[in-house]
């Protein structure tokens, strides 16, 4: 009997060793892309709202410039920068117009998005459009340098409008030999004139609009990141 026992607890041992154990159902552990970082794409406009004036007259290189948001950005229905983000960033390169050529320009890149909630990411940001700056234009360097239109035009005009002033004054004191050296007088008058005129200034009011467009891939800490849209009010 305690033979027969002991065969049956050795078969029962061998049986349950042979059985193949138990695999933990999938899905048990997190994967590592389960929505723990974010990234903005390299080629995201951003649009923003400057803070305070630049100008190329009274700004300086390496002056800090800082904007702010005004719009959400968003990504398969998840919020990356929320409106009311500040940007930071310097100025790059500072050029007044010149008397006889050469036009005023500036250039400013963007290095640091801050949060509302005080998170902050560094980013390669350069200036894409201009669409609140008058009379400029966004030159295309792949830097984002915003330029001032030319005014050769206007320097034209000046001279013509000096010479026929000085052909009408000269005609009228000495007939048409008279027209000729007025014309040559006034003509030379206009040139010096547009010859010490510096081109105009770029010039960025508190509140121009500009748009920012990312340059590289930026990861985010998706648990630092508002998943909202509403407008965070900035202090006044």
């Amino acid at each position: 009997m305690r033979v027969a026992l002991g065969m049956l607890f050795l078969a029962a041992l061998a049986l349950a060793q042979s059985s193949p154990a138990t695999k933990p159902e999938a899905g048990g552990s997190p994967s590592p892309n389960s929505g723990s970082e974010l990234t903005i794409p390299a080629g995201t406009k951003l649009p923003v709202a400057l803070k305070h004036a630049v100008s190329s007259k009274g700004t300086h290189e390496g002056d800090g410039v800082y904007a702010e948001t005004t719009f959400p950005v968003v990504a398969n229905g998840r919020v990356l920068i929320p409106a009311g983000t500040y940007v930071q960033g310097r100025i790059s390169h500072i050029q007044r117009g010149g008397r006889i050529k050469g036009r005023a320009e500036v250039l400013m890149h963007f290095t640091t998005l801050i949060y509302p909630s005080g998170y902050t990411v560094l980013l390669p940001g350069a200036v894409e459009n201009a669409p609140g700056v008058d009379k400029t234009s966004v030159k295309d360097d792949a830097e984002g340098t915003i330029r001032s239109d030319s005014q050769k035009g206007e320097k034209i005009g000046t001279v013509a409008s000096t010479a026929g002033t000085g052909a009408v004054v000269g005609g009228l004191s000495n007939g048409g030999k008279g027209a000729l050296i007025g014309a040559g007088v006034g003509g030379a008058v206009g040139t010096a004139i547009a010859m010490l005129t510096r081109g105009n200034d770029v010039k960025l009011d508190a509140g121009t609009t500009l748009e920012i467009v990312i340059q590289r891939d930026v990861p985010l800490d998706a648990s630092r990141v508002p998943a909202t849209t509403r407008a965070y009010s900035s202090p006044q």
